[in-house]
């Protein structure tokens, strides 16, 4: 028997349209799409709006943003976005939260509750950088502080959700060279391990921040530029596991999950939650060039493209924040603390790594044309504003 095509066409229809009305039973949620992120610092007075960067990032097609606090206006702003974000509270905070239960409820009740589902809060960072740093006290309470939020979230049926994490500097470790060697420090150990343990019934991973930069500029007499930068090079080779490591970044991360391995926790997996290259600095900072940021920038991308992981984890792909996505003229410290930016205060590349910015250069001249000629004019003018809505409709939509 022979059957109308639209009817055989619409019968087949049924049983995806039956189901796509129905979300399934359970919905496993990550904290990080892919394997590209960035870094939002706002320590400045320069930078664009929220509402502009929101543009920004979803005409570069990053997706994963951190910011280091649960500034309202911008999460405002990445609502019905699709940006996945992770939010922080600030190390200033953490005492106040391991010490009463409430206030961490209370926290989570004004900076993350009233947001969702609109804005994709995926992650909440526990402070940056404790152990290791130099107020003691903190080391004391950051599981405290950790443990406290998980609670909250739990209580208000979040917990599936968000992940809690909180990101590691290279301090924490006694020795990172060769990789197999790393181990925690025996004074962070203490709390380290109670943390892990935590991080590892909840699901977390183990977040790191990784600075060939910094590692370069601490021994540029021992350590070649062209492994720092991903170029070629002879690279190096662990004694121990007979692995060969052609770039220091892959080696930063191996030497954290030997740290994992050593401390009981071998299948935990690490992120890196900053990592990047300033392209100023001061004269003591040679290193810190706008070259050498490109090339630093631009091999990284093309290496997390890859989707594949370390020579110790092979089946652990590498994921990455970079840091960070505009210069910040607020830090304090060396030039460089402000210089690491892939992109200027006015929206456009700091250097080219593949990146659209708010407006090209062309474009923008364009745009001040017509603001020249008023809003009034000639066909071509005409014309002009129409390629420039066209263009700023197109990265809206990217």
């Amino acid at each position: 028997m022979m059957i109308n095509p639209r009817l055989y066409f619409f019968l087949h229809s049924i049983p995806l349209l039956f189901l796509s009305s129905f979300p399934p039973a359970s919905l496993t949620i990550e904290a990080f799409t892919g394997t590209y992120g960035i870094n939002y610092g706002r320590i400045a007075n320069n930078i664009p709006s929220p509402d502009k960067v929101v543009t920004l990032l979803r005409a570069a097609k990053i997706k994963n943003v951190r910011i280091y606090d649960a500034d309202h206006s911008v999460l405002k702003a990445f609502s019905g976005t699709g940006l996945e974000l992770v939010i922080s509270i600030p190390n200033e905070y953490l005492k106040d939260m391991s010490a009463n239960e409430d206030h961490a409820l209370n926290w989570v009740k004004q900076n993350v509750q009233p947001f969702l589902p609109e804005t994709l809060i995926r992650g909440i960072a526990i402070g940056n950088e404790v152990l290791g740093g130099s107020d003691f006290e903190l080391w004391t309470v950051l599981l405290g502080a950790a443990k406290n939020v998980h609670n909250a979230l739990k209580k208000l049926g979040l917990d599936d959700g968000i992940q809690i994490t909180t990101a590691h500097s290279q301090a924490v470790f006694s020795n990172s060279f060769p990789p197999s060697s790393c181990k925690f420090r025996e004074n962070v150990a203490q709390y380290m391990k109670p943390l892990l343990q935590f991080f590892s019934q909840i699901g977390s991973p183990f977040c790191l921040n990784a600075y060939p930069f910094l590692a370069y500029m601490s021994d540029p007499e021992n350590i070649d530029i062209n492994y720092a930068l991903f170029l070629s090079t002879k690279g190096i080779d662990d004694p121990k596991t007979r692995l060969h490591y052609d770039n220091m970044l892959d080696a930063q991360i191996d030497a954290a999950y030997a740290a994992l391995e050593d401390a009981g926790y071998k299948d935990m997996e690490v992120i890196v939650t900053e990592t990047g290259w300033a392209s100023r600095g001061d004269d003591n900072e040679e290193a810190a060039t706008v070259g050498n940021a490109r090339t630093y920038n631009f091999n990284l991308r093309k290496r997390l493209a890859k989707k594949k992981g370390t020579p110790l984890r092979p089946k652990h792909v590498v994921k990455a924040y970079i840091f960070a996505l505009f210069n910040e003229n607020l830090k304090w410290g060396p030039t460089s603390e402000r210089n690491y930016g892939l992109f200027k205060p006015d929206g456009s590349i700091a250097y080219d790594i593949g990146f659209q910015g708010l407006q090209s250069s062309s474009a923008y001249a364009l745009l001040s044309t017509i603001k020249e000629h008023g809003a009034t004019g000639s066909y071509e003018h005409q014309i002009s504003v129409a390629i420039i809505s066209a263009l700023t409709l197109f990265l809206f939509l990217q």
